[in-house]
């Protein structure tokens, strides 16, 4: 700028001085309706260059003033934001100390003026809930989604949060189907879609979900597994309120073969379907998994069985005995099955060779009432003293 001005009136020099070295400083008429002004060129020049510099004057005096104005303004500016850095900072401290109404208070004083006034208004919107105050949660949450613009996305998710702390369960489930719907995978959402489905009892939806949970590792293999038995067992609910036995039968029929070849949720049916005194079909899926593999899950559950056809429950435990031998679980379980059959000495062979195995009170007190079946009262009341012993010996341990 300073070249271009010296330039300048270097040049204007050399027109106004030129001419008078040379004696021709030349004539200027400016006429106009009610004046006429006369002079020279040199005159002309000299006051355009004044004019000129009255113009400069002008410009830098204008310039002072708006750029002291605008460092008022930033100074002030400045000062708020430093101002709400400390409060946001006093308010972190307020919450790990569990002072919701100083959090609140904090967050929000200069709010709009904070690196991240979204932040702080989501904060002060969980603060408030903490205390109880409806009215205050969601006015800032609505001033936290006036801040966040398009990206909506952590106002959402804290609302969501929000809603099921306070119990409005269904509400929170209508908020995490459309946050799925924006982000399928985020860590968050998913954690709040777990808690909605299972208190609202849409365990179809968390079924959906569960592949999700899996491929970012959000719980482990085990925990995935439990969900998922849990979700199926709510189904059998749900089904079993609905239509009873008819609808529970229906149901499974429906599930694919992997599902319906879990041990887990096999058990979980045999149980609903002897709620349901349909012992028909339950020992129909205990005996059809008993041939696939052994658990002896399954077979804890062979003694609650009531069907009419109680010796194709025998002949499995006879097979079970020869594939994996006689151990005490086999023997007790066929002798209680024996007991409910009358066969009472069979019954009595069977408990003695599970306490010959290992000594177990519930196998004493059996063999004791069927010994009392084959009159034989000295020898049940020695193994009644001998299971009262052994119950005694485990309290006392």
């Amino acid at each position: 700028m300073l070249r271009v001005l010296f330039l300048f009136l270097v040049l204007i020099a050399s027109v106004v001085v030129g001419p008078m070295l040379a004696g021709h400083q030349g004539y200027v008429l400016i006429q106009t309706d009610n004046y006429n002004v006369e002079t020279s060129v040199t005159g002309l020049v000299i006051m355009a260059v004044l004019l000129f510099v009255v113009l400069l004057a002008i410009e830098w005096i204008l310039r002072r003033i708006f750029r002291t104005g605008a460092r008022t303004r930033g100074w002030f500016l400045g000062r708020k934001r430093s101002r709400a850095r400390k409060q946001t900072k006093a308010a972190l401290i307020k919450l790990a100390e569990g002072d919701y109404k100083q959090v609140e208070k904090l967050l929000t004083r200069n709010a709009d003026h904070a690196e991240q006034p979204v932040v702080n208004y989501l904060l002060a919107a969980e603060a408030a809930q903490q205390r109880g105050d409806d009215f205050r949660t969601n006015q800032y949450l609505e001033r936290a989604a006036e801040a966040a613009d398009t990206d909506q996305l952590p106002v959402d998710i804290t609302r969501v949060r929000i809603q099921l702390a306070q119990g409005e369960n269904h509400a929170a489930r209508h908020g995490v189907d459309r946050l799925l719907n924006q982000a399928p995978r985020h860590p968050e959402v998913l954690r709040l879609a777990e808690q909605a489905y299972l208190r609202t009892g849409a365990f179809a939806s968390l079924l959906e979900i569960l592949p999700s949970m899996g491929k970012i590792n959000l719980h482990t293999e085990a925990e995935l597994q439990a969900l998922q038995q849990q979700a199926y067992i709510g189904l059998m609910n749900q089904a079993m309120a609905d239509e009873g036995s008819d609808g529970l039968k229906r149901w499974w029929k429906d599930q694919s073969r992997k599902t319906r070849h879990e041990v887990p949720l096999q058990i979980a049916m045999v149980e609903h379907l002897i709620e349901c005194n349909d012992h028909e079909m339950a020992q129909e899926i205990v005996l059809d998994s008993l041939k696939r593999q052994y658990d002896e899950r399954l077979v804890l559950l062979i003694p609650r069985l009531k069907s009419g056809n109680p010796e194709q429950l025998e002949k499995a435990l006879r097979q079970q005995v020869k594939q994996h031998g006689a151990t005490p679980l086999l023997n007790s379980t066929l002798g209680q099955l024996l007991m409910k059959h009358g066969e009472w000495q069979q019954a009595a062979d069977a408990f003695r060779e599970a306490l010959k195995q290992r000594p177990d009170a519930y196998d004493y007190a059996w063999l004791a009432d069927v010994l009392d079946k084959l009159h034989r009262s000295d020898e049940a009341a020695q193994m009644r003293r001998e299971g009262l012993m052994l119950t005694l010996k485990h309290n006392g341990e």
